[in-house]
């Protein structure tokens, strides 16, 4: 969430920095200034009211100790008046407060200065790439043709059990997932991630605090009786350890990691580009949190993506990295990086990674705050990313690794699977 008195201050410089990301801006942001005087108005008079209301209650004891029984009465009835005036105020000033927040959360994050102006996937800025070609034998297959094959993933008996995009992991397919996830947190752990286990379901307030609500409300499965969420990424639950926390700067950099299953309901998804594991519903992914000093946050930013196109390196994967435009960006980010790897046999490219940095905007729902060393208190800078979302991973291991009898292993995830090849 945007704080209250950066709009008020720069106006026109959040409007002009939220038309990158194609959103429209100044209606919201003139009720907001508008509420925000009647907010600081109201809030001047209760003040006053409660400063009145002090100073009554301590003449009516002077008035008291001096035998000035009319009097005090007199002051007793002003003060009964001055306490009905202050229920109203307080009213008043909650509502005020329950309107800025409905308008304040509807403006996405405000994009980094250096980020392009955009409306689609194909303006995004490629600024890495290390795609070698894969050459395939004569009739390679796709993977839910492989997963077919050599009997890796059941896709038609998961949706039986559950529906389309809740596949069954089987044999090979099932040790190659657990070798990827056990991978992925061996190498998060070396580089100074807490791994953690979180739960994988979340109430309103923490999915509020990371920017899931309201904006992604209609992605995510809801448990009526509850009044839980199952969790789109660990993002959410690892991010809100922290929320109401309040940090010395000495605790910089918080790593923490976890591996989680995700639920994502992915509605309208439709078409070749959802088959196999493109798309799922519910998919494994290890994912990598950082809380980090403002001063600190983009060098922290170039690391992340770095160490996710490490995971990338040590797979044997071509990949490339782009920098999102302003229109293809999320709500709370004000920066990311999307790694893609390419996909041999659909001739594609498929993301497997998204590296963000969302600067204050998750923390100030939060209320993820840092003392600094003169003992003020400032937001945090929060960031995230995939390392890494295992479908599309797995995706791309079973096509570009196809040989004439088999699916060769990566030689990193040897060790982790207990085989070199798939047969």
């Amino acid at each position: 969430m945007l704080a209250l008195q950066y709009i008020r201050e720069h106006r026109e410089e959040a409007i002009e920095r939220l038309r990158i990301k194609n959103f429209k801006a100044e209606w919201i942001i003139e009720n907001i200034i508008t509420m925000d005087a009647e907010r600081r108005k109201t809030q001047k008079e209760l003040d006053e009211a409660l400063a009145q209301s002090n100073n009554l209650a301590k003449k009516i004891g002077l008035l008291m100790k001096e035998g000035k029984k009319e009097e005090a009465e007199t002051a007793r009835q002003e003060t009964l008046l001055l306490k009905e005036n202050t229920k109203a105020l307080q009213e008043q000033l909650q509502q005020f407060e329950q309107q800025l927040e409905e308008q304040l959360v509807q403006l996405p994050n405000l994009p980094h200065p250096s980020i392009k102006p955009g409306t689609t996937p194909e303006e995004n800025e490629v600024v890495e790439e290390h795609a070698d070609t894969v050459f395939l034998p004569e009739g390679a297959l796709p993977h839910w043709e492989l997963a077919l094959k050599y009997k890796l993933i059941d896709f038609e008996t998961g949706a039986k059990i559950t529906g389309a995009g809740f596949p069954i992991y089987k044999g090979q397919g099932a040790r190659l997932q657990r070798a990827l996830i056990n991978f992925f947190l061996d190498n998060a752990g070396k580089e100074g991630y807490l791994e953690c286990q979180p739960p994988i379901m979340v109430n309103k307030d923490t999915a509020y605090a990371t920017g899931q609500l309201p904006d992604k409300e209609g992605q995510m499965y809801y448990v009526t009786a509850d009044e839980l969420y199952l969790i789109p990424t660990a993002e959410v639950p690892l991010t809100n350890i922290y929320r109401d926390v309040i940090l010395k700067e000495t605790d910089f950099p918080v790593k923490l990691t976890a591996y989680t299953p995700c639920f994502r309901r992915e509605a309208g998804s439709y078409g070749k580009d959802v088959k196999g594991l493109n798309r799922l519903h519910q998919f494994d992914k290890v994912e990598i949190v950082q809380l980090q000093h403002p001063d600190k946050s983009y060098e922290t930013l170039e690391a992340m993506r770095q160490y996710v196109a490490g995971l990338l390196k040590k797979l044997e994967l071509p990949y490339r990295v782009l920098k999102l435009c302003g229109g293809d960006m999320s709500f709370t980010s004000a920066m990311t990086y999307d790694l893609e790897v390419f996909s041999a046999a659909q001739k594609r490219w498929l993301e497997v990674s998204s590296v963000s940095n969302f600067e204050t905007f998750q923390s100030n729902r939060l209320k993820l705050r840092y003392k600094d060393a003169a003992g003020k208190m400032t937001l945090a800078h929060t960031l995230n990313g995939s390392a890494l979302a295992l479908p599309r991973i797995v995706a791309a291991l079973l096509e570009n690794n196809q040989v004439a009898d088999g699916i060769k292993i990566p030689d990193a995830l040897v060790p982790y699977t207990g085989f070199d090849k798939i047969e």
